[in-house]
Formats: C-alpha cells, sequence, structure tokens
C-alpha cells in the first residue's frame, strides 16, 4: 500500500514544500485509492478526477517556476473531498434528494473556496443521508455508502461517505456538517477524527439543506480527517465570518499544541443512564480516560442524570426552525401522499428512503406535543449546567453511540440512540471525535471529548494526546479482517 496514504495532510502538504513527492504524484495515489474501494463503499458519487490531475499538475508548474521562495498556503496541492451537500461550482448538490438530481452548483460554499484558496485539491463530492437527516448515509439517487473495514456495516451520516472515504485511506481530509451528530458518527464508525466546531467559529453558508432561526446555532460545518493534526489546519482555513452566516462571528481559536493535558479537569460520563453502551466501547473509554490520568489530568466518572432528556431537548430545538419543514423539503413543491409513499417504499420502490418518510411522518405528529415552553427553559438550565461543569479548563469523555458499527438498517431497531451525539449540538458544546484502536473483528472503537463552547482547542488537545497513546486511525489494511474486503490500490 502506497505510503502517502497514511500521511496527514500536513504532512502531505509539507512534503509537496520541500519539492520530496509531488502534487501529481500525492493525487494520484488517492485517486487509485478512490478507483480501488469506490465500487465496493460507493462513498465518492461525483468525481473531480480529470480536474483533480490538472490542479495538482498546475501546483507542480508553480513549485517549478519558485514559488518554494514564497510562503505557500497551508494545503498546497494536498488532495481533498467534499460532502454532496456543499456547493462545489459545476457539481451536483442534490442532498440525497431525487427531484433535485439535475441541480449544479454555480458556486462554490464559502468553506469550499476557503480550502481551495489554501491549495486544496478536490477529488469529489461524497455521499449523504436523504435531507442529511439520518445516521445512514443512503438515499435513491446515489444509493448506500459501505464502510471501509466491512461493507456490510453503516457508515453513519449524514457525512457518511466523508467518513468511509477518509477511513478507506483515499482521502486524508474531507470536509462535512453536524446538526445532531453528522461529522461525529461518520468518524466514529470509519474510525478516523471529525470536530462539531463551537457555534458561531466557522460559517455554515452554501449547504443544503441550511438550518436556519435558533437551529443554525446547532449546526456545525467542520473536518473529518484520518489524523488529529489536520483538524487544526483545516479549523485555520475555515473559520471566520463569511457576510452571510448570522452567527458566525469573528472567534479566536487558539493553539490545541500549547495546552497542558496536566492542568485540564476530565469527566467520564459511561452513558446517558437510558440507552446501554456495548462493553467494548465502555472499556475502550475507561482506558482513555486512564491515560489522560496518567499524563496528571485530574480524572472523574460520573453521571448526568439530565443527559436521560437529550431526545426531548433536542426535537424540542429542532422544531423552532423558521424555514421550510422537513416534508416540504422532500415534496420540492411536489404534494405528495406521506402514507401511499410509504407502502411503496415498503414494498421496494419509491422516491424516498424509509427513514426520512418516518421523520416527516414524526414532524407533522410532533408539532402537536404540548409544554414546548417548559422544554425550552429545561434545553437552558441543562446548557448552563453543563457549561458551568466544563468551565475553562474541563472536558468530558462520553459514547459516540451505543453499538460499533451496526450492520446496515440496524439504526432503525434503536431509532433514538443517535442522541449520544445530538445532546452537545443542543448544549453548543465543541465536540471533538477520537479513534481508539480497533475491537477484537477489527471494527473502529472511540468516544466523543466535549469541551465548553469557545474550547475547541482544548478537545483537539486531547484528541492530539490520545492519538498518541492510542495510535489514532488504523488504515484498513491493517485490519486483521482487510483482506476479505478489500483489493489493495
Amino acid at each position: 500500500m502506497n505510503h502517502l496514504l497514511e500521511l496527514s495532510a500536513t504532512q502531505l502538504a509539507r512534503l509537496i514544500r520541500e519539492r520530496q513527492v509531488s502534487s501529481a504524484e500525492v493525487v494520484e495515489a488517492h485517486l487509485r485509492r478512490v478507483r480501488a474501494v469506490n465500487p465496493v463503499l460507493r462513498a465518492v458519487v461525483e468525481s473531480r478526477e480529470t480536474l483533480a490531475r490538472e490542479e495538482a499538475k498546475t501546483c507542480d508548474k508553480e513549485l517549478a517556476k519558485g514559488a518554494k521562495a514564497r510562503p505557500l498556503p497551508p494545503l498546497f496541492g494536498v488532495p481533498i473531498t467534499v460532502k454532496e451537500n456543499f456547493a462545489l461550482a459545476g457539481f451536483k448538490q442534490t442532498s440525497g434528494l431525487p427531484s433535485r438530481r439535475s441541480y449544479v452548483s454555480e458556486t462554490d460554499a464559502p468553506v469550499v473556496a476557503r480550502l481551495r484558496a489554501a491549495g486544496a485539491v478536490v477529488l469529489g463530492k461524497t455521499n449523504v443521508s436523504e435531507l442529511c437527516m439520518w445516521m445512514e448515509s443512503d438515499n435513491r439517487v446515489y444509493g448506500r455508502t459501505g464502510n471501509p473495514y466491512d461493507p456490510e456495516r453503516i457508515v453513519g451520516g449524514s457525512s457518511g461517505g466523508e467518513g468511509s472515504i477518509v477511513g478507506a485511506g483515499a482521502s486524508p481530509l474531507g470536509i462535512g456538517s453536524d446538526v445532531g451528530g453528522s461529522i461525529r458518527m461518520p468518524a466514529f464508525f470509519n474510525g478516523v477524527f471529525g470536530h462539531k466546531p463551537s457555534p458561531g467559529l466557522i460559517p455554515n453558508t452554501g449547504q443544503f439543506p441550511l438550518a436556519d432561526g435558533p437551529v443554525l446555532r446547532m449546526l456545525g460545518t467542520g473536518p473529518i480527517a484520518r489524523r488529529a493534526e489536520d483538524l487544526i489546519v483545516a479549523i485555520e482555513v475555515l473559520k471566520g465570518p463569511d457576510g452571510h452566516d448570522p452567527i458566525c462571528t469573528a472567534q479566536v481559536f487558539q493553539d490545541p499544541r500549547k495546552v497542558d493535558i496536566s492542568s485540564l479537569r476530565v469527566t467520564s460520563v459511561p452513558s446517558d443512564g437510558m440507552h446501554a453502551v456495548e462493553g467494548a466501547l465502555v472499556l475502550a473509554q475507561e482506558r482513555a480516560a486512564e491515560a489522560l490520568g496518567r499524563c496528571g489530568a485530574r480524572v472523574e466518572t460520573r453521571l448526568f442524570p439530565a443527559f436521560k432528556e437529550a431526545i426531548t431537548l433536542w426535537a424540542s430545538v429542532m422544531e423552532l426552525g423558521e424555514g421550510p419543514s422537513f416534508r416540504e423539503l422532500m415534496e420540492d413543491g411536489v404534494k405528495m401522499s406521506l402514507p401511499l409513499e410509504l407502502a411503496r417504499t415498503l414494498m421496494g420502490g419509491g422516491d424516498h428512503t424509509l427513514p426520512a418518510l418516518a421523520l416527516g411522518i414524526l414532524e407533522s405528529v410532533s408539532a402537536y406535543l404540548p409544554g414546548k415552553a417548559k422544554v425550552l427553559k429545561r434545553v437552558e438550565e441543562v446548557r448552563r449546567e453543563v457549561h458551568e461543569h466544563l468551565g475553562a479548563n474541563g472536558v468530558i469523555l462520553y459514547p459516540s453511540y451505543t453499538r460499533i458499527a451496526p450492520r446496515h438498517g440496524r439504526p432503525l431497531l434503536a431509532p433514538t440512540a443517535w442522541v449520544y451525539t445530538a445532546l452537545f449540538n443542543v448544549l453548543e458544546c465543541a465536540v471533538t471525535q477520537v479513534p481508539l484502536g480497533l475491537d477484537e473483528r477489527g471494527l473502529p472503537l472511540g468516544i466523543q471529548v466535549v469541551a465548553a463552547p469557545g474550547n475547541d482547542h482544548l478537545s483537539i488537545a486531547v484528541a492530539l494526546e490520545l492519538e498518541k497513546r492510542f495510535g489514532g486511525w488504523v488504515p484498513p489494511w491493517k485490519s486483521p479482517s482487510w483482506k476479505t474486503l478489500h483489493t489493495p490500490a
């Protein structure tokens, strides 16, 4: 396997700058890997292969002309991938909705433009769940994405294509979005790093669909990466106002590499008290807490009774959205009967996935639930409790999901277990997803590291430390089961 597929984007950029390897070589290595795994994984749904090669050659020509003598952008010549729901000029932006099959973006989303201005070469766009609202990346436009450690297992959603292609070693860095765990679950199931930023740190503009009103504070745009150090360079490139996102303000992102781990207070929370967590994940979290304790951090284990309320709190804020309902987005201007469409889907036809239709039906019922004002008051109380507990130097370790990468379709049997990630969207915390090696089957383990809003550097600092201790991302070709699942590039 090409050693370039194991390096961070930061390392690749340095090698390109120093002329130890060409951008063309790096891009071609990743394109070969995409071609090798994508027929099975279906993670990349639209390729920029020809354009990527041309852009890489342009980077190399600039270096040959003496560009090395001047400062180069931080991702110069480095390949990346982009979640399908972000605008990328000249490419589709369907968000998995069949009625948008022919929609092509005319401009780049601000975060995409910033990555390209930083020198990144986009390889292609990656798969999502329908309208980005379920934890399986499956839709009637592109189909279903498989896990690089076992294609019969889920990749998470809605940034599942990103998680899968980064986890497969075919992209060092990608961009995703997260309103209920859509960066962290894919990062977890595919064994890589992901970061949901504090509200307002990175603009959300240029996505479809885009949250509005109070829900916009729950939505986060952020990186998915195979190495922890790339979370830092990505945030530096992506952060700051764009003049369109109303909550994105000029915020300081402190350097995670300057954090003294021994100064941290670490609270390990083993569960939400409602959904039992698989034993291997519990043990992995305990080992992570112990490792931080050996670094000098003050570690305690406790439960937060309020975490049992996660689904009610998240759903109550989601109802405050001021734009089109989920059903209206699915209909896209053409009225439909949800029961009839559900029957068509159950018979193997239809234009929509089962989770999307179920959400559309539940949405009509939830609008009539009583006590919204009381629940929103409770949201503020729980936010205040957690933020005060975290303070200026605290982090929480928390499970990412109840199970290690389930088989396709299984999450429908436990339809609220994803609240392990959604909780921190409603609490407006910064969260980093951290891989912790593989279980005995060769499937990824991991945890969430949570910090108070504005303290993104703390959770990323913990990610850097745990990567040193546990090794971080394990390439699938180093998994015990990989030979039965993949053909090497």
